[in-house]
Parts: C-alpha cells; structure tokens; sequence
C-alpha cells in the first residue's frame, strides 16, 4: 500500500447545520470558512443529554446560536479546547456563559520559542490571548460524561499548546489542526515549531485509533497510512529545501517561489513561515547554518 498522502477536500455538510456523525458525535461547522480554515472550524458536540463541546470555534453570535440550538435540552458540562488560534477559542466566554459549563483543555496561548533579535511575531492576530481555562489538561488527563470520555493527547508543533482528544468509546481522536484529512497543519514560528510537530507525528504514530475527526474538513479515515503519508511529505519538503541551498538560494524569499509552485503570492507569507520552521528543525539538527542565533524569515542560510 503506497504511503503516498491523500488529501480529502469533498465537501462538507453546509455551516450551521447540524450534522449527526456518530452514536456519540455530532458536528457544527462555522460560517468562516477560507484559504486556511476550508469550509470551516469543526465544533463537536460529544455525548447525549450530558454533553461536551470540542473547539466553540470563532467570535462568531450566530454560530454560537447554533450549538446552543443543537443542544436544546440537554446540559453542556464542558467546553474543551484543542488550541488557541481565533478560529478555535474565542467563543468560549459567550458559550460559558449560556451553559455555565467548565472551560478544559489546552493552557493558554504560548509561543514554541523567544522572537529573535527585530523579529515581529506575524502570528499575533492569529493568537486568542483572552483564553483561561478552568483546568488546564495534561497528557492522560480525562474528562468523563453519561457513555464518553475524552482524554488529552500532548500534540504540540502547530500550536507550543496544542491538545488532541481520544474518545476511547468509539476509537476516535479529535485532532484538532494537528492533522486535517483535507491539507497539511500549517507549522509557523514562533508559534508553532518543526520538531515538536514531527514528535507529536511519531507519538500518534505508535497510538490506536480507528479515526480521527480534525478542526476543519471531514474524517482521516486510515490514520496511520496517512500519519506515514505526512511524514514522506515532510521530508520531501525537507529535500526541497536542501536543493534550493545547493542551487545558492540563501534566503527563504528566494526559495518560496520554486519550491511552492503554482500557489497562489497571497499565501506565500504562511508558506514562508513553513520553511522557516523546516529551517529551524535542520538548524537544530546541524544540517544546516544560519547567520544570527535564531532563525528567522530573513537570516541566511548555508548548508553546514
């Protein structure tokens, strides 16, 4: 079986509307879908009658109406977060307040690393930096309802906090933004970093779970083929790298372009921060010199 990455981008069921996944999951999309967010941030709602809400999604009255909707009825115990980027968090507040539930999961918003000397974070605006939740979660941390649990799996490298969450009823994990069927999880410094994201790859790697249901698009039906897809394209990037070093490039604005063919100039900025991050990992690992301390989208860089 090739373990060639497969993207799935077939559509969605329509935002607002709710969908009926599983026994135990039901899914809300977000009216904000775009080119980094697809057709829009997954909410799920976990359990019957006593129940979870994974990812409230963004700042967004109507779409907070429309969870509160989907769960007419019954009792919200808990708000859990897998990270806290401002298409995943910042409806928490208005939906705690609704329900009254217990905000769990990640811990608040944290960089992987310092910004180097004249660095600007680019990734500010990205950040929910009002997040606080009432318990924060750790590896092997589980909350419990009628019929579920959800157990925290430490899965930082798209976000320094990021948090995936196991089912066990149904041998499901929530994945979050830390792997998405439909694209690969964009890795962007400061926020974000190479090395930790390739660990988190190897430790779901040597995990079981039958699906994972991600932050945005629909399931990873064959997690572990597609686990070993990410990693071949990861080092396919990886060698990209290496021959615009070898063919002289020495700064990332050079190597975007031929490496990145065919997208489109207004996402050359997140793809630049994606090298960067690729560069950081190889910097670390010796493979590759750079000329200040810290990489940065604008150091130069040299094969060691």
């Amino acid at each position: 079986m090739s373990d060639e990455i497969e993207f799935d981008r077939s559509a969605t069921t329509p935002p607002g509307e709710v969908a009926t996944l599983s026994p135990l999951v039901r899914r809300v999309i977000a009216g904000n879908g775009g080119p980094m967010t697809f057709t829009g941030t997954c909410s799920y709602i976990v359990g019957q009658g006593r129940v979870a809400i994974i990812d409230p999604g963004p700042d967004d009255a109507a779409h907070v109406a429309c969870l509160l909707a989907s769960v007419a009825g019954e009792t919200v115990s808990h708000i859990v977060v897998t990270h806290t980027h401002r298409d995943h968090s910042p409806a928490v507040p208005a939906l705690k307040a609704a329900t009254g539930a217990i905000v769990v999961g990640c811990g608040p918003h944290r960089a992987a690393r310092e910004l180097a000397e004249g660095e600007v974070n680019r990734l500010d605006a990205a950040a929910d930096r009002d997040y606080a939740p009432d318990e924060e979660m750790r590896d092997g941390d589980t909350v419990t309802g009628p019929g579920w649990s959800l157990t925290a799996v430490e899965t930082p490298g798209h976000t320094a906090n990021h948090l995936a969450f196991t089912l066990a009823e149904e041998e499901t994990l929530f994945s979050g933004d830390h792997v998405m069927a439909w694209s690969t999880s964009i890795v962007a410094p400061p926020d974000g970093a190479m090395a930790a994201y390739m660990a988190s790859i190897e430790k779901l790697r040597g995990m079981d779970h039958r699906l994972y249901r991600p932050g945005h698009g629909g399931p990873v039906t064959e997690p572990q083929r597609f686990l070993r897809g990410l990693v071949q394209h990861r080092r396919q990037r990886e060698v990209a790298i290496l021959n615009r070093l070898r063919a002289g490039d020495e700064r990332i604005a050079e190597m975007v372009p031929p490496i990145y063919q065919g997208l489109p100039p207004a996402l050359h900025g997140a793809a630049a921060l994606s090298v960067l991050a690729q560069l950081e990992d190889l910097v670390l690992r010796g493979t590759v010199g750079c000329d200040e301390s810290l990489p940065s989208l604008t150091s130069r860089y040299r094969l060691a």
